[in-house]
């Protein structure tokens, strides 16, 4: 009797099944987590405009714009988000988030919308939204209409 030299049938298709069974779940997890980066990425990306914000305001430099008296937000372009820049250019297929009103008061909004290489889930009709409110008290929240709640973050519901 010669001996048994490599796997069998029935071996091969346990292994198939067993790294099919593993893929299932880690697919669709692996997914989860990529849309969650994207989430937390557009939250950094759009919180620094909040201390231009405060800086604007502060120096009395209301309007967004370009002129001298204005306050350039200096947003940099993202391939996560969809929105025109409201001060220097940006690259081509980026966005930056949108700071309303044009004229700061003292409860101005930060809006960065989902778009371009974003995640469609995040894109979806209507498109998820990171939101910063600043109180006029000084003080900014952060909220995600839009984002499903599986993708939200800690600190920005």
């Amino acid at each position: 009797m010669r001996p048994q030299q490599g796997f069998t049938l029935i071996e091969l298709m346990i292994v198939i099944a067993i790294i099919g069974i593993l893929a299932a779940i880690a697919i669709p997890q692996y997914q989860t987590y990529v849309v969650k980066t994207q989430v937390t990425r557009v939250v950094g990306e759009s919180s620094y405009l909040k201390r231009i914000v405060d800086i604007c305001i502060y120096e009395g430099r209301t309007a967004i714009g370009l002129a001298a008296t204005d306050c350039d937000p200096q947003a940099t372009g993202s391939d996560l988000m969809a929105g025109a820049s409201q001060g220097g250019p940006i690259p081509l297929n980026t966005g930056v988030p949108f700071i309303a009103p044009p004229t700061i008061g003292q409860t101005p909004t930060i809006t960065a919308t989902f778009g371009n290489s974003a995640s469609s889930t995040l894109q979806a009709a209507p498109a998820g939204q990171i939101v910063w409110t600043r109180t006029s008290g000084g003080n900014w929240s952060c909220s995600s209409p839009n984002v499903p709640a599986k993708y939200k973050i800690v600190g920005c519901p």
